[in-house]
């Protein structure tokens, strides 16, 4: 059944402006019947003035017994797309109304707008330009189509969705008449799967994600440039900083959330790496920018407890204490006309995927035990890293959230600071070289761990079982996901299936899977450092049993 909306009511109530947002916001087509009327005054070679078209339109009334507007409303449903909703602005007669409503095979909804006669009469003048707009005898304006109160009591009655715009604008109408259409996305509808980090960040997310990355359709990223995601896929190796990790390879869209932090020079930088278009990316206007200034102003944290010193903790300081203070006053991404081909709502777009039911990857940054909030502070960083503070920067509900994945290593690492061990604690700090003895593997592990963005050398310990799970509480994880098994026996690089994982790293899966009261799903065995060496992508056992999107 072809779904059809008449939109009724004197002029300036603002139809004309909810046919186009309905347009905009759902993809409806539009019939406009001044469009029309006017296309027959040229043919009969008429007076296309207002006067003239109102008495056309009176003309066509008794030439087609009211016929004319769904005879050619149907003409224009042969010539749009079969499952197109039309939009009608606008009809004036209750009995064009009534003859649309003897359709069967149209399922016609009817909103009527008004307003009081005093607020219409400015709306008037305001539109026409002119100090005073002359009324007929019933209190309508001149240039009203609509003459007949017996019409506008029919449509009163007649109405599904009757709103009165004294103090609704277009988009209030616009949200009350999507209520009335059902064209709200189920809340219940779960879309969204969150990766995360377990530990004190550095845990592979990158590779995950660039991994994970197809099967979906839009990719968020949150938190800032800190953060370095490594990636070695198809295209060869990557390391983000402020877009999703394989985004290279995939051709989802690509949203930068409103909490995130950027850096201009870095951003247009990466996106031009990475061959990305500007219609792939929505950069939302929130988003703080980063400056020159609020580096410097972070110099003397990456002595102190081994900052990266990017500039995200300084402007988010200033997001919040520059509000009402010029000298600090935050600029965010919709100030920046340099920034504007990218700068779009990313709320839009994910209400548009909810409704679609399109699937979306949050890519967290850093790790839980990182958090401003629930890390050991003042060794953290300047937000919350855990999945409620991720969802919070995407403006995501949590009651979107499918799958929370959440990566940890054998070995968590922190980064070293200038200032021996002023990072953070590691609860059983060891070395790389007992590591590599250990798992018996022949190279120096210290040459390729290095802090993706800062390149300073990480310190490493044994794993933390309290501290792994207090990341479990705070986030319940649907996935665990286990990277760098190599680091556990060397064997475990040639690995393709579970079984074929050395004894004491099945047995250490089996008891992440008890604490985490959540299954292994995914296990990386290596990392592709060698550049000689052919990149070879089957670094992960996949025990999944679901899929996002089959690929």
């Amino acid at each position: 059944m072809k779904q059809i909306i008449l939109l009724t009511g004197h002029t300036a109530n603002g139809k004309s402006k909810l046919a186009r947002e309905l347009k905009e916001r759902h993809g409806f087509k539009i019939f406009k019947t001044s469009h029309h009327i006017k296309k027959e005054a040229e043919r009969r070679g008429l007076d296309t003035n207002r006067q003239g078209l109102k008495d056309l339109g009176d003309t066509l009334d008794n030439e087609t017994n009211h016929r004319w507007i769904l005879d050619a409303v149907k003409e224009f449903i042969k010539v749009e797309e079969p499952d197109s909703t039309i939009v009608v602005d606008s009809i004036r007669k209750s009995e064009q109304l009534e003859l649309f409503r003897r359709q069967l095979e149209l399922e016609v909804t009817h909103v009527h707008l008004y307003a009081s006669s005093d607020v219409l009469e400015k709306r008037f003048r305001k539109r026409e330009g002119q100090d005073h707009i002359p009324l007929d005898a019933n209190g309508n304006a001149e240039i009203d189509l609509i003459k007949s109160e017996e019409d506008i009591q029919a449509f009163k009655t007649d109405a599904d969705v009757r709103i009165n715009t004294d103090r609704t604008d277009v988009i209030d109408t616009r949200t009350r008449v999507e209520a009335y259409l059902g064209l709200f996305s189920d809340p219940d509808r779960k879309c969204v799967d969150v990766l995360i980090g377990g530990q004190y960040g550095s845990e592979g997310k990158g590779q995950v994600a660039a991994y994970l990355a197809q099967e979906y359709d839009v990719l968020v990223r949150v938190g800032g440039p800190n953060a370095g995601h490594q990636a070695a896929r198809e295209t060869g190796k990557y390391t983000y900083h402020s877009l999703p990790s394989g985004c290279r390879e995939s051709e989802a869209d690509i949203l930068i959330g409103p909490g995130a932090t950027i850096h201009m020079g870095e951003f247009f930088k990466e996106v031009e790496e990475c061959g990305v278009d500007a219609e792939r990316i929505y950069l939302d206007p929130n988003v703080m920018v980063i400056t020159d200034a609020d580096r410097e102003a972070e110099g003397g944290l990456k002595n102190s407890i081994g900052s990266t010193g990017r500039g995200g903790g300084s402007a988010a300081s200033r997001r919040i204490m520059g509000r009402f203070n010029d000298e600090r006053k935050a600029k965010l991404a919709c100030d920046y006309e340099e920034l504007e081909p990218f700068v779009k709502s990313t709320h839009d777009r994910l209400i548009k995927a909810y409704a679609s039911g399109e699937k979306i990857l949050l890519e967290g940054t850093q790790g839980a035990l990182l958090s401003l909030y629930h890390g050991p502070y003042p060794y953290v960083t300047a937000r919350d890293t855990n999945v409620a503070g991720c969802l919070s920067e995407a403006g995501i509900p949590p009651r979107r959230v499918d799958r929370v994945m959440m990566v940890v290593r054998f070995t968590p690492i922190r980064v070293q600071s200038p200032k021996a061990g002023n990072s953070g604690k590691l609860k059983h700090e060891t070395n790389f070289e007992k590591i590599r003895a250990e798992a018996k593997i022949p190279e120096d592990l210290q040459v390729n761990e290095k802090t993706s963005t800062t390149k300073l050398n990480r310190r490493v310990g044994w794993f933390e079982w309290e501290q792994f799970r207090f990341a479990c509480e705070l986030n319940a994880p649907t996935d665990i996901i286990l990277t760098f098994a190599d680091y556990q026996h060397v064997k475990n690089r040639d690995a393709r299936r579970f079984e074929q994982l050395d004894d004491d790293t099945i047995k250490f899966v089996e008891e992440l899977e008890r604490v985490a009261q959540a299954p292994v799903s995914l296990i990386n065995t290596r990392y592709p450092h060698d550049e000689e060496t052919p990149l070879d992508l089957r670094t992960l056992i996949d025990r999944r049993h679901w899929r996002a999107k089959i690929r």
